[in-house]
Parts: C-alpha cells; structure tokens; sequence
C-alpha cells in the first residue's frame, strides 16, 4: 500500500514537471532567465519549443499504464541530455541540481505504475 502512495505522489509530481517545464519552453520569451538558460546550454532558440512539445507529451505518455515505461524512460533521457549540455557548458552547478530529477524517473520505473495490480 505504501508503495502505491509512494508511486502515485511520485508520479503527480513527474506529470506536473513535464508540464510545466513543458509549458514554461513553449513561453520561454515571457521568462528572460529561461531563455538565457537554454542559450547556455548550446539549445537554439528554434528547437525550445520542439523541447517543449516533447516534454509535454513525456507528461501524458506517464499518465497511462501501456506508456509508463517509455515515459519515464524518454523522462530519464531528456535529464540526461540537459545534465550532458550543462557539462559542456562548463555548468557543474546545473548538471548536480538535475541528479534528484534524473533519479525520479528511474525509482518510478522500480516501483510500477500506481493503478497497475
């Protein structure tokens, strides 16, 4: 039982990210600072909003038990490839914040999906 709660909190959590983070790079003119990040990061303003989009749909795809999986593992992916771009970046600061998000996806994979008997 504890793990179901554990793994429906998680994945409240993981769906309102995708969304929002997916949202926020939709509107990235609206927040100077995000915009600032991305172009650090070496991500050009054109790809922000394919970015957006496919963290949005990572969100949906985690809402439904056939899609779990590769949600979450496109979620890892997409971590992982901001914590690559941080390090080139020379932002070590970045890519050490992302290691709680990138663990995330991965203890959801261990604990299954929360509705799933």
């Amino acid at each position: 039982m504890i793990k179901h709660i554990i793994s429906l909190i998680l994945l409240l959590i993981a769906v309102f990210l995708s969304f929002k983070h997916g949202w926020d790079s939709l509107h990235v003119n609206d927040h100077p600072e995000s915009a600032k990040m991305m172009a650090d990061l070496g991500i050009k303003k054109s790809y922000v909003p394919v970015f957006g989009i496919a963290v949005i749909l990572i969100g949906f795809l985690l809402l439904f038990p056939r899609t779990f999986f590769l949600g979450n593992l496109l979620n890892a992916i997409s971590i992982l490839l901001i914590m690559a771009l941080a390090l080139n970046a020379g932002n070590i600061k970045m890519a050490l914040i992302e290691i709680p998000f990138l663990i995330m996806p991965l203890v959801m994979i261990w604990l299954k999906y929360p509705f799933k008997n």
